[in-house]
């Protein structure tokens, strides 16, 4: 149950409504076994004859309970639903506030298939919390406690069968089928999971699948878990119609239950004769409102594990506190013994890293590919909290993200592209940017047979790397920013695209902190710091001139490039 308590504190917000749909529940359950126990009385009453008078009144209280009965029915399921609507938006609202501090780290722990299940199967099991769960017991020991003291005025009897009634189906059949009910319902939400996986995959790498042959593969693995998916949805489907069984047959015990007894106390002179059928129908009619309670066991395990697995998620780290951070001008970097590990990985990325990047200067990080330039650049960027790390003189664990990418403009490897135009995707960087002020930064990126109109495809399917890399620079020439963070802005151009392009971009960060992360050296004499890294480690930090004169590891890597694309022949 304690897994569910933020559900329930999400409740509270909608306690006026939860108020209402239970009274008119209660009402309504009432006005029914009101309804139908007046039937069996009229049917009794009229077959002794009595004056017409009489039947005229308990007819009109039929009319009367009838219309209470439709209308009170209705408001129940107005508000209760208008309730469970209002805590299901409460409930995504709140896990998503508390999953996007979690993003990028939380995509090194969950598959994408895994996560995507989370978020919408098992925030949508939760609106089953307050209407299949909360609900049902509370109207039924109402409905059932005001139906035993009306009953008891007849007899005591058969007020203790309803009692024995009411303890068996609302108590004891539903919770041995809950205890039960646990080694069903995390299976299917795993299996569930999987298959959410496993679908998302074929589809995202449908493409490569199909290229090296592996698609009937991955199509025989997706089969395999979609039926031990199907296994465990008809196991767990069989198990909660055995509970629904058992629930009517005992309902239906108690009800000839009730006859019998009745028919003793008629025989016996200790109840009259007439009011037998009304008991009958009392009895039939009551246990409708347990007929909920059969299905309770598999929605309160369903709602407890997707509450669980939700907060599996959210609750990876407690949501941090930033003290205030403005960034008016460009910021400084400097690490001191920095040393970092992504989450699971059996290695350090960076070692003992110490380096300064000093405010409005333009810094390179050059090295072999996994070397760390990267993952260095996205600490700068604050997608990772790491210790050793201070922000424009602030320690970088205190730094609000928010109030950092504000003033950034970034470029990383991969940069999404949503599915519409070149203008919707644009307009991302700056909404207020002008038709005129994107055409000039497509013109600035050479892609100057762009129009605004054209389709983007999803994840920019349509476009080469180039074409997306350009794209992406296009995004930051529309923002003015005092802080620029570039890895491998421009590695899919051609080498004079890419000179006019870094030309422009260092003309737009002439008073900005730039950092450029880059397997390339041409180009780089305009830097004002080029900091070369190895195996996670900070070997050389200097000029360019520097660098070269001091024939070190960056001067055997310019060798090697000056090497590879000399003129043959």
């Amino acid at each position: 149950m304690k897994e569910l308590l933020g559900v329930f504190r999400l409740m509270v917000h909608q306690k006026r409504d939860i108020a209402w749909s239970i009274f008119f529940g209660v009402l309504a359950g009432v006005t029914a076994v009101g309804l139908f126990a007046a039937s069996g009385y009229l049917i009794s009453k009229a077959a002794l004859l009595p004056p017409i008078q009489t039947l005229a009144v308990l007819i009109a209280l039929q009319k009367i309970s009838s219309l209470t009965r439709a209308v009170s029915r209705y408001a129940e399921r107005y508000y209760s639903h208008r309730a469970t609507f209002t805590i299901l938006s409460d409930i995504r609202t709140s896990f998503y506030r508390r999953l996007e501090p979690l993003a990028p780290g939380i995509f090194g722990k969950y598959r994408s298939g895994d996560l995507l299940a989370r978020i919408v199967g098992d925030v949508e099991s939760l609106q089953n919390t307050f209407l299949r769960v909360l609900y049902p017991p509370i109207v039924l020991l109402l409905v059932f406690f005001c139906t035993i003291f009306f009953v008891s005025f007849f007899s005591w009897t058969i007020a203790g069968i309803l009692l024995l009634g009411l303890i068996l189906t609302g108590f004891l059949i539903p919770g041995w089928f809950a205890y039960r009910e646990q080694r069903f319902a995390r299976s299917v939400r795993v299996r569930r999971g999987d298959l959410s996986t496993e679908v998302t995959e074929l589809f995202q790498g449908y493409r490569d699948l199909k290229i090296y042959q592996q698609l009937d593969q991955k199509e025989q693995d997706l089969n395999a878990v979609a039926k031990r998916y199907v296994e465990e949805e008809k196991r767990n489907g069989l198990h909660a119609v055995s509970n629904l069984a058992l629930n009517t047959m005992v309902t239906l015990i108690i009800s000839w239950l009730v006859l019998g007894v009745g028919a003793y106390l008629v025989a016996s002179g200790q109840l009259e004769g007439v009011f037998l059928a009304l008991l009958v129908m009392t009895s039939l009619t009551v246990f409708e409102n347990a007929a909920p309670m059969a299905i309770l066991p598999g929605f309160f395990e369903d709602s407890r594990h997707a509450a669980k697995r939700l907060d599996e998620v959210v609750t990876e780290q407690e949501e941090p506190t930033y003290t205030p951070f403005v960034l008016d001008q460009a910021p400084s970097f400097e690490t001191k013994a920095l040393t970092f590990t992504f989450p699971d990985a059996p290695r350090p990325v960076l070692r003992d890293v110490t380096v300064s990047i000093p405010a409005g200067k333009k810094t390179a990080i050059v090295g072999a590919s996994g070397s760390g330039k990267s993952t260095l650049l996205q600490l700068m960027l604050r997608m990772y909290p790491t210790d050793g790390l201070t922000i424009a003189g602030q320690d970088s664990q205190t730094v609000d993200p928010e109030g950092l990418w504000q003033h950034a403009n970034v470029v990383l490897q991969q940069n999404h592209y949503f599915y519409g135009t070149l203008r919707d995707n644009l307009l991302l960087a700056n909404e207020a940017a002008t038709d005129e002020a994107m055409r000039q930064a497509l013109d600035d990126v050479g892609l100057t047979t762009f129009e605004l109109n054209d389709r983007v495809f999803e994840k920019g399917e349509n476009l080469s790397g180039g074409e997306k890399q350009r794209l992406a620079i296009a995004r930051v020439l529309l923002r003015e920013a005092s802080l620029y963070l570039l890895d491998e802005p421009t590695s899919s151009v051609d080498a004079l695209t890419e000179h006019m392009i870094l030309d422009r971009l260092f003309t737009r960060a002439e008073d900005a902190t730039l950092v450029l992360v880059s397997h390339r050296l041409a180009g780089l004499e305009a830097m004002d710091q080029i900091i070369v890294m190895d195996q996670g480690h900070v070997i050389e930090v200097g000029t360019y001139t520097e660098l070269m004169a001091r024939q070190g590891a960056f001067y055997e890597l310019k060798q090697v490039e000056q090497s590879v694309f000399a003129p043959i022949g």
